[in-house]
């Protein structure tokens, strides 16, 4: 190999060090740089002919090896919109363009990120730091089930959460063999059973004002619960139990009622039953009663429409507790006045959360992740994001990662690692041009052989 074949590779080791160099000092600057992703550099050597008895040198030349796939750290942050991706995949986000109408226009290229110091800006966006806005499916509040399967832009609305009407009242609670009322009396047989003659009616679908005092002698309160009209407006719904019958082989039967109007008088409605009988054998209803939809619910002259009272399986029971009252298990309902948008925060689950003056946390949207064949072909941007390649194939949705709320992934960059390399990097690119000096002086020498 000539001398200047030997000056040539040396100069090509030096240019590859020098990259090597450049890729050190790019991963240095970032170390600190939310959700980057260091790059290596691997070496290719370039060979112009070698045999068996016979080898000259050609080249070498650097090549990038990206470290995409290698998670940084998760470290906690304050901020409740911020998130981090356990496990594979990307942020799907989009970059704006332009305003109009001082309104951001975006790019229609689809970028990924695992930069996720996302924050709410102006417009309603989940923007990072680096400018780019968050992708996904918005959540029905009514529903919470997503709205369509393709990723668009989240977009939080400042408006008032609408009210919800309440349509189901979820109630579980336990009632006493024995129900201690005001008249019962363990001496007298059946003295804590409600009749129709106890009331002066031919039967118990409703209790007149001027019988309640007789109703509420032979009932026991089952709890009270705040339900909502479709305006949101509060109303408060009473709940009695009175027991009806003692059935032969060991049953009980029970009806259950609402108070309908709190201001009733005289021979006027204030208690309705919800017209189920629930009967019990050895504790348990025979047949199960699970929900009961009481038609048009009112009260107080305030229309509820249609409520189901839902009880689950077989969680209205009958067991001794020997207190003789009803023990409330759960009593809640569906409904909700409006209110305002107070905060917004990130689940575990990956679900965009809005949090509302009226005290209600509602799913807001939902954030989409995306994955790659190969994802260390994709292509780096500005800001720490990527963009899809031929190489990298195209992105396809996952659910194979688990999104961290408040939480950032650090840059993957290792300071003690990056620092060794670089004593290593530079040791080699002083022996590159060492192999050039001496050339030169070789070459020196062999013109000064005429002399």
């Amino acid at each position: 190999m000539s001398f200047y074949g030997t000056m040539t590779t040396a100069v090509t080791g030096i240019r590859a060090q020098s990259s090597a160099l450049g890729n050190i000092s790019d991963n240095i600057a970032n170390s600190q740089t939310t959700g980057f992703k260091r790059t290596e550099t691997s070496f290719e050597d370039i060979v112009t002919a070698s045999t068996s008895r016979n080898h000259l040198p050609g080249a070498v030349m650097a090549k990038p090896s990206y470290t995409n796939t290698v998670q940084g750290s998760i470290d906690a942050s304050a901020t409740k919109t911020h998130m981090a991706i356990n496990g594979s995949g990307y942020f799907i986000v989009s970059s704006p363009v332009a305003t109009v109408d001082g309104k951001p226009v975006y790019d229609e290229v689809d970028y990924y990120t695992r930069r996720g110091d996302f924050s709410l800006d102006k417009y309603g966006y989940l923007t990072n730091q680096s400018g780019y806005s968050l992708q996904g499916l918005m959540v029905d509040p009514d529903t919470g089930n997503p709205v369509g399967d393709t990723p668009g832009l989240i977009q939080i609305s400042r408006d008032f959460l609408k009210a919800r009407p309440t349509d189901v009242i979820s109630y579980e609670a336990n009632l006493p063999s024995y129900p201690k009322t005001a008249v019962a009396d363990p001496d007298i047989a059946n003295s804590e059973l409600l009749t129709p003659g106890d009331l002066g009616t031919a039967d118990l679908s409703v209790v007149p004002a001027n019988q309640e005092t007789a109703f509420l002698d032979r009932s026991l309160s089952g709890g009270a619960v705040t339900a909502y009209d479709t305006l949101g407006q509060p109303i408060s719904v009473q709940l009695r139990w009175a027991k009806v019958d003692n059935e032969a082989g060991g049953g009980d039967q029970w009806q259950l009622f609402y108070k309908s109007d709190d201001s009733a008088t005289g021979a006027a409605t204030k208690w309705t039953n919800v017209g189920q009988d629930y009967n019990f054998t050895d504790g348990q209803m025979a047949p199960p009663v699970n929900s009961v939809t009481v038609t048009g619910m009112a009260v107080n002259g305030v229309s509820l429409g249609d409520v189901t009272i839902d009880h689950g399986a077989a969680s209205i029971t009958q067991w001794d507790e020997g207190n003789g009252t009803v023990s409330v298990n759960n009593l809640d309902q569906t409904g909700y006045p409006s209110g305002s948008l107070v905060g917004i925060a990130v689940g575990d689950n990956g679900r965009i959360t809005g949090t509302y003056s009226n005290g209600k946390t509602v799913d807001l949207a939902e954030v989409s992740l995306a994955n790659f064949g190969n994802a260390n072909a994709l292509n780096k941007v500005d800001g720490t994001a990527f963009e899809a390649t031929q190489e990298s194939g195209e992105a396809f949705l996952t659910k194979g990662a688990e999104v961290v709320g408040s939480s950032l992934e650090a840059s993957n960059v290792d300071l003690a690692d990056e620092f060794a390399k670089l004593i290593t990097t530079q040791q080699a690119y002083t022996a590159g041009s060492r192999i050039i000096t001496a050339v030169d002086q070789l070459t020196q020498e062999t013109l000064n052989m005429k002399r």
